[in-house]
């Protein structure tokens, strides 16, 4: 009788073992999403190095780079963010991934488009020339195609995040989300390594952009590998009694977003998010040339070689202080100290920098950048799942999004 009892018990466990149990199988989803991720950082720079290159090949001016990186947060600062969070929360991470995705390569193609040097010589590059005169045709071209993939791209950071909570609850997930932030960080790094080498190997600015491209139809492959596996989570999930196949009363609601608008929580991290995102990004776009500015006249190669290192001091400690987060929590003094290390780096670049002309207090102070770029992130993002309900988590981070992107559009 004992025997027969440990046996149902045995069967029992097994019944109830899901897949997210296997450390295979949670971290293999977590490769697969942060892959989509690397790549889409890796467009988002590719051009940063290349500044100078733009404006020698197509005929564009520092306010015309500018209104291009501004582009991609447009369409999101007018709503699309809003939107996205609902379409995530009601149509779940598989259908918003997949959207994302497609929505990131389909805008990267037509970006790469625009530059290319058969477009210059089309009718429609004329067309676009003969209005608006402050913005050439191909800027025109790439504003367009960096709006769509900033929807995606937005999209896809915050499905991501819903993802990595999904699968990792209850376990490692502040360090999951700082490895992913790690691997999209290396993308930086790497975009702005192999950038410049492949502008001049390839015949200019449409090379890197063309190269970067083809890597986002592979995350978007990546990320339907994903979706199959997630499918599979979700029948388990029904299997076990824990979601159940009718969902009505867990589904999304338009007067949910009330909830989020009125936590107090949700706007201390908002604006922490958009206040200090906003003296990353736009700096990042244009950190190589002012170090072009600011180091006798280096050259974009060597300016780019700098400023990857950036990332990098972010990318080898966010892990390690998520796990630190997992165990020992101190999220509050992680956000103070990376914003205090903020305010100096950028004091040193202001006035420590041109003053001096040095290399290694301008490479020294990116890598101290890097290492803020860790301590708020880690810290950051993983603590919006412990204070927004599950059911409009998706919402809360596009909203956090929206915020942002506000703040990085007018910067």
């Amino acid at each position: 009788m004992a025997k027969k009892l440990n046996t149902k018990i045995i069967d029992m466990t097994k019944v109830q073992k899901l897949m997210n149990d296997s450390a295979v199988a949670r971290w293999t989803v977590l490769v697969l999403i942060a892959l989509m991720m690397f790549f889409g950082y890796m467009f988002v720079d590719v051009m940063s190095p290349l500044q100078s290159l733009i404006e020698q090949q197509r005929g564009w001016d520092p306010d015309t780079f500018g209104t291009y990186a501004s582009s991609e947060y447009i369409l999101n600062v007018c709503g699309f963010l809003i939107l996205a969070g609902i379409i995530l929360d009601k149509m779940g991470v598989r259908f918003t991934g997949i959207l994302s995705a497609s929505m990131m390569f389909i805008g990267a193609s037509i970006k790469y488009v625009g530059i290319t040097d058969w477009f210059q010589t089309t009718a429609f590059c004329g067309w676009l020339d003969s209005w608006w005169v402050a913005l050439p045709g191909s800027a025109k071209m790439a504003c367009l195609g960096f709006m769509i993939f900033g929807c995606g791209c937005e999209m896809a950071g915050t499905t991501v995040s819903k993802a990595i909570a999904k699968w990792f609850k209850g376990k490692e997930m502040a360090m999951a989300m700082g490895i992913e932030m790690a691997i999209a960080r290396v993308g930086v790094f790497s975009v702005f390594s192999i950038s410049p080498i492949l502008a001049s190997k390839l015949g200019g600015v449409q090379g890197p952009v063309g190269f970067c491209t083809v890597l986002l139809l592979i995350g978007l492959i990546n990320f339907i590998v994903f979706s199959v596996m997630d499918k599979k989570f979700d029948g388990e999930l029904v299997a076990a009694g824990i979601k159940s196949e009718d969902a009505s009363e867990d589904e999304f609601k338009m007067s949910d977003l009330g909830k989020i608008f009125s936590s107090q929580s949700f706007w201390v991290v908002a604006l922490l998010c958009v206040l200090y995102y906003s003296a990353i990004f736009p700096f990042q776009r244009y950190g190589a040339n002012m170090l072009q500015c600011n180091l006798d006249g280096i050259s974009p190669e060597t300016a780019a070689n700098i400023f990857r290192w950036f990332p990098i001091g972010a990318a080898l400690i966010t892990p390690f202080l998520g796990r630190f987060l997992d165990t020992k929590g101190k999220g509050a003094s992680m956000l103070m100290w990376g914003a205090l290390l903020l305010i100096i780096c950028h004091l040193v670049f202001a006035f420590i920098l041109p003053a001096t002309h040095s290399q290694f207090i301008a490479l020294a102070t990116i890598v101290v950048l890097g290492i803020s770029f860790s301590l708020v992130p880690a810290a950051l993002w993983p603590s919006v799942p412990k204070i927004i309900d599950e059911k409009i988590l998706g919402s809360a981070y596009c909203l956090i999004f929206w915020v942002q992107n506000i703040g990085l559009c007018f910067v």
